[in-house]
């Protein structure tokens, strides 16, 4: 109840990562690049974004803390009564342990409840060959990693359907490399949104942050398709089982079957859509040619810009488990980098650059990827905990292009609850 879990006060954050003063001498942290307001027309106004640590005195909860932080960040100020409020999350790949606790997926959902919102955790299913590439394996893979009704405090929705094709084509605003996002429409019939993320890292963008538990988790299969690949689906023979489901749900009649009953893709009808990679239960139609990673990050950004334009949103991030690659690995290797914190603010750009350069300014754990790979005689390195763990990364393109299309600002005053 309200009585027994009073606002909590907050102060600016001591110095644990560098710091620099504006005009009001606020503790503002300092981004790996800083946006000198000299040279440019408009400045946004830096975003607040509040933090606390995994320090627990006897008698307080993680949980609890984590209820602290989304009060003094604000969640309560959101409109909720009687509005379908949907949580994004990872529910986690069967056999990786690095995700999130339903725990706190039900303090969430919980505070939801308070203001008379109808909550459901959320995610949509995945392009690849896994344990959540349709909705039932999906459910199945949440059940089993402890997400559950009675654990979270609310229902599952896998957000773009059994197959991965129940979409939703969105605008995306000011949008430089998609016009539109495919969306679970799930997501997109939610009121309220809100995203819960594990901050970690990632082998294509760096780290997994809120502008990609957005961008792409919120994207349906074609829509994650559109992000990761620069061409159209291709058809892997032998695993083509001739039952004809992928050219039912093609648009463009351009898959057909040869001798061998084998699918085919015309490529001058194929839109690239992806539908049929929905559509088969055997993977054998795949996408073959990725995107460089730059493009991917940009594209997500713009993926996630879609999603939150113009409706009530909210973004907590938990930077914990720290493992080098996503949750969507069936495995998760030692963390690189400590344990930090817990992050909310109403802006992502923002909660992504403040999660981030924590974690730049923490020094790599032991035996692990990140501690290897610096280790490494003649390693060249990047003074940089993502992209020496990762090299091939361009994770900066992310928090660039979505603040270039409006969705926030990376200028952030930090506040420790």
């Amino acid at each position: 109840m309200q009585k027994n879990h009073p606002e909590p006060n907050f102060t600016f954050i001591a110095p644990l990562f560098p710091v620099c003063y504006n005009q009001n001498q606020e503790r503002t942290l300092r981004r790996g690049v800083r946006r000198n307001c000299k040279t440019e027309e408009k400045t946004m106004e830096a975003s607040t974004v509040y933090y606390t640590d995994f320090r627990c005195p006897v008698g307080t909860s993680l949980t609890e803390k984590l209820r602290r932080l989304c009060l003094a960040a604000g969640i309560k100020n959101i409109d909720m009564d009687g509005k379908f409020v949907a949580i994004k999350m990872h529910f986690g790949e069967l056999g990786n342990l690095a995700f999130l606790r339903p725990n706190y997926a039900k303090v969430v959902a919980d505070l939801c409840k308070e203001q008379g919102g109808m909550p459901f955790l959320t995610d949509c299913n995945t392009l690849y060959p896994g344990s959540r590439k349709n909705a039932l394996e999906h459910l199945t893979c949440a059940q089993l990693n402890g997400f559950w009704p009675m654990t979270t405090g609310c229902q599952v929705l896998i957000a773009d359907g059994l197959r991965g094709t129940d979409e939703v084509e969105v605008p995306v605003p000011n949008g430089e490399y998609c016009k539109t996002a495919k969306i679970g429409r799930a997501i997109m019939d939610a009121d309220v949104f809100i995203s819960l993320t594990h901050f970690k890292g990632h082998e294509s963008t760096g780290f997994g942050g809120a502008l990609k538990n957005i961008g792409m988790g919120c994207g349906s299969r074609a829509g994650k398709m559109e992000q990761h690949a620069a061409g159209k689906p291709a058809v892997q023979e032998s695993l083509c089982r001739g039952c004809h489901r992928c050219a039912k749900e093609c648009g463009s009649d351009a898959i057909t079957y040869n001798q061998q009953n084998k699918a085919v893709i015309d490529y001058d009808k194929c839109k690239g859509c992806g539908r049929c990679i929905g559509a088969c239960s055997f993977d054998a139609v795949y996408s073959p040619n990725e995107c460089a990673n730059e493009e991917l990050d940009r594209k997500m950004a713009e993926y996630a810009a879609a999603v939150c334009h113009d409706r009530p949103c909210f973004h907590v991030a938990l930077v914990q488990d720290i493992s080098p690659n996503c949750d969507c690995h069936g495995e998760n290797d030692a963390p690189i980098l400590p344990d930090i914190g817990m992050f909310a603010s109403f802006d992502p750009v923002a909660l992504d650059q403040a999660c981030a350069d924590a974690c730049l300014a923490a020094a790599p754990l032991p035996n692990s990827q990140l501690s290897g790979n610096l280790a490494k005689p003649g390693w060249n390195c990047y003074h940089d905990n993502f992209k020496d763990s990762n090299p091939n990364i361009e994770w900066k393109a992310t928090l660039d292009q979505a603040e270039k299309v409006g969705m926030g600002t990376r200028q952030y005053v930090l506040k420790k609850v």
